[in-house]
Order: C-alpha cells, then sequence, then structure tokens
C-alpha cells in the first residue's frame, strides 16, 4: 500500500519544494494539501475537524493556493504524486479550474490526483460564487464542465449553473482520459452518507475518507462496492485513499489493518510548521512505516 503525506500549511516557513523532495527522497508516494481561499470573520457553522471546545484552528486562513503550492512541490520532484485534500468546486469557475488542473498534470507528467469538496462553511461559498444550499449538484456540473474541457477539441455547455458555446480549452492533462477525481467524506454518528458513495459510483474515480476506527473503512468499502454491483460498475476501478487528521495512522501496524481493510493508500498529516520540523517528522515516519 502507498503512504503519503498530508500538510495542512504549506507556505513559506513549510516550502513544498523542500517538504515533498524530502518525502520523495526517503520513499513516500505523494504529497497532498488543503483549500480555503478566504475564510470570513464572522460565519455561522462550526469547523467540522474541531473536535474540542475551541476556536476553529487558524490555518484555516492561512492556507496558499493549493494548485500553486502541489506546482511547486511537482517541480521538486520527479515521481512523487501530487493531490488535493479537498478543493473546493464550487468556489471556482470550472473553464478557470479546468485550465489549472490540466496544466498542473501536464507539467508533473500525469502526477495530480483531483481531491474535491462541497465546502461546510456557507458564507465562504456564497462570497465565492458558491450555491450552499444545492453545492452538491453544482459540483456535479462543474466536474462534467472539466472533463469535456480534458476531453474534448472545443467542449460547450449549457447547463443550470455554466452556460457556454463552443471554446477552446488547452493544455490536456498527461492522464487520459483525466486526472482521478476523489470525493471526500466524514463519518457523522456512526453511518456513512449513502449519497456521498452514490456519487463516487456515478461520476467519481475514488474516496477520500476520513475515519476514526479501521471498521468505518471496511463499512465504507463494503457500501461502495455493493453500489458498484448495482451500476454495474468495476469496484476495483475506484480508488480509497485515506486522509489521516492528527496524529493518526503513524505506526506499522495501523498502516497494515488498513491495507487489509481495502486502502489502497494513506496519508498522513504532518504537524510540524517549519521545513526542517517537517523534515524531521518524515524522517521519524519513514523510520517507522517505510524500513525494512
Amino acid at each position: 500500500m502507498k503512504i503519503g503525506l498530508f500538510s495542512i500549511l504549506p507556505d513559506a516557513a513549510a516550502d513544498p519544494a523542500i517538504v515533498a523532495k524530502h518525502a520523495e527522497d526517503l520513499g513516500f508516494a505523494s504529497y497532498w494539501v488543503p483549500d480555503h481561499t478566504i475564510l470570513p470573520l464572522h460565519y455561522g457553522a462550526r469547523y467540522p475537524g474541531n473536535l474540542g471546545d475551541g476556536p476553529d484552528p487558524d490555518y484555516l486562513w492561512q492556507m496558499p493556493d493549493p494548485l500553486i503550492a502541489l506546482m511547486r512541490a511537482a517541480t521538486a520532484t520527479t515521481t512523487l504524486e501530487v493531490g488535493t485534500a479537498v478543493l473546493l468546486v464550487p468556489e471556482r469557475h470550472p473553464l478557470h479550474l479546468a485550465k489549472e488542473v490540466a496544466s498542473l498534470d501536464a507539467y508533473s507528467g500525469g502526477r495530480f490526483h483531483f481531491g474535491i469538496g462541497a465546502g461546510w462553511n456557507k458564507e465562504e461559498s456564497e462570497i465565492l460564487g458558491g450555491d450552499f444550499a444545492h453545492r452538491w449538484s453544482q459540483v456535479k456540473e462543474a466536474i462534467a464542465v472539466m472533463k469535456a474541457c480534458w476531453t474534448q477539441d472545443a467542449p460547450e455547455h449549457h447547463g443550470r449553473y455554466y452556460d457556454f458555446p463552443p471554446v477552446r480549452c488547452y493544455p490536456k492533462p498527461a492522464q487520459r482520459p483525466h486526472p482521478p477525481v476523489y470525493l471526500g467524506g466524514i463519518m457523522f454518528g456512526d453511518q456513512w452518507a449513502r449519497r456521498v458513495f452514490q456519487r463516487i459510483v456515478e461520476w467519481g474515480d475514488g474516496w477520500l475518507p476520513v475515519i476514526r476506527e479501521v471498521r468505518q473503512l471496511a463499512d465504507g468499502r463494503d457500501q461502495l462496492h455493493a453500489l458498484c454491483a448495482e451500476a454495474g460498475r468495476d469496484p476495483a476501478s475506484l480508488r480509497i485513499t485515506i486522509l489521516g487528521a492528527g496524529e493518526q495512522w503513524r505506526k506499522r501496524r495501523e498502516v497494515e489493518a488498513l491495507a487489509a481493510a481495502g486502502a489502497d493508500q494513506v496519508t498522513i498529516w504532518l504537524l510540524g510548521r517549519t521545513s526542517d520540523d517537517m523534515r524531521r517528522e518524515i524522517d521519524a515516519l519513514a523510520r517507522e512505516l517505510l524500513s525494512d
């Protein structure tokens, strides 16, 4: 199973080029970053990742642009895969985003993984043009627009959210037909949202869940495979990458349990805040997870 790294704050203090190159040299498979273009000073919903009583973490408004961060990481490496975990699709126009993704995938030689989400912050989404109440309908249409741009010579689209005549949108991605599209997922209560799995089976290429226990992965995988059977889709065509949170999945036995439960890859959340801190952390993770 592949093991990747997730950096919540890839910025000047933790240069993606330095961190990614060190990760590649030690044998890690991938490097992932998150996305928040802005964060309003005042908003209603609580960050789903905040499980305590304190304020939401500062990193929510300190993130650089994920595609620029990943371009820096990809330029410094040759084999390391790079991905978004997750990019908030309703907050960008799909024609612009299609070109950015295709450019990154082309320049990296087909190493980009497109993890997407619809967002949890209503105020942020609406400031940037999202229809928050129907955000997944908007995401579905946006992904259809992007796939057309990636695979067609002169795509056009006439939909609810986007409407344009035939256009040229180049370059095309290096991956064919396009970079894999992963949908994120978090279990609330003790049940997975069936509609997330339905979307993955209908128009996605993979699942990018945050889990607390290995049994949650096994449960979600079984639901995905059942829906694949109903839809006539090969379950092997869907990739499962676990998005580690906090201090999760740092022991070899934990990673081996995830592999046995059906994960193709797991990412480890880097806790350091500077390039040097992260390199030391990556060294320790490599000794535990990658050494023979």
